[in-house]
């Protein structure tokens, strides 16, 4: 059975009917190849894809431009999966109007079905604008890694009283506001299931515990791609590195010992026409 792709309304149903939304961030045409085969809910081209894919240390230094071309290639593959996109940073800060001319540019050239948004009350009013021009919007609160150097650097939010009162808040800023999910990143689980139990939307967890809606991980960390630095919250469940240095190894031995190509992965010529070929460059002075 073709698996059928998701929509607003349905991860809405799930989270009322207690079924865990799957999601992953991805970000290129064939990583989302594969992944558009699977059970996956959602996705997410991140603005990750400057520390993952562009070897940046924060997710500041991707622009609109970069972005698009990126949801371009995971658009081209995500036939049946919801695809969520970030709005990089300082694209929608300014104001309503800003936020609404990238916005149209992530939607009409990167072909995302949704766009993720990093903030609580302070863009309440952007993300009602968008709202209300018919943009789905995710809202994303907790550790927001365009404002890690803010927020003291890549730490776990609301640990104090004040702090996770303000995440709470936050949340129920971006459901008035009229998100129809909410990510919330590195914060305390009992804080997560509060989140969880008190708004409406769907909250997807990435390091919030197990009492989210549903759980997001970036795949090149599930499938051990990157090793550059792993996060408390990330579980591995293959080592694709590892076996992918196996296999070019692998490679690099068999072209150097005249292994491969072999016969099976080379054209063939008859005999007689190789020997033509021959005499005819020997008729030219080529041989």
């Amino acid at each position: 059975m073709e698996k059928q792709k998701g929509n607003i309304l349905k991860f809405k149903e799930m989270k009322q009917q207690g079924k865990k939304i799957t999601m992953v961030t991805t970000y290129d045409f064939g990583m989302m190849s594969q992944v558009d085969k699977t059970d996956v809910d959602m996705i997410l081209v991140g603005d990750s894809a400057a520390n993952t894919m562009m070897g940046y240390e924060g997710t500041v230094h991707i622009d609109l431009d970069t972005m698009l071309v990126f949801c371009k290639a995971v658009a081209n593959a995500a036939k049946h999966t919801f695809m969520v996109a970030d709005m990089p940073f300082m694209t929608y800060e300014i104001g309503p109007e800003q936020a609404m001319l990238n916005a149209g540019r992530m939607i009409r050239e990167g072909h995302a079905d949704a766009l993720k948004l990093e903030g609580g009350e302070r863009i309440e009013h952007i993300v009602t604008a968008l709202v209300k021009a018919g943009i789905p919007v995710m809202g994303h609160i907790g550790l927001t890694p365009q404002s890690a150097a803010q927020l003291g650097g890549f730490k776990v939010q609301g640990k104090s009283l004040e702090s996770a009162r303000q995440i709470v808040k936050d949340a129920l800023a971006l459901e008035r506001a009229g998100v129809f999910a909410i990510t919330l990143e590195a914060i305390p689980s009992p804080v997560a299931k509060i989140i969880t139990d008190t708004v409406k939307v769907p909250t997807i967890g990435i390091g919030a515990g197990n009492d989210c809606d549903g759980q997001i991980l970036v795949i090149h960390d599930l499938l051990g791609l990157f090793d550059r630095y792993t996060p408390k919250f990330v579980k591995r469940y293959a080592n694709l590195g590892e076996d992918m240095q196996k296999a070019i190894n692998t490679y690099c031995r068999e072209v150097r010992d005249g292994v491969f190509p072999d016969e099976e992965h080379s054209f063939s010529m008859s005999k007689e026409l190789a020997e033509q070929l021959a005499e005819e460059l020997r008729k030219d002075g080529i041989l």
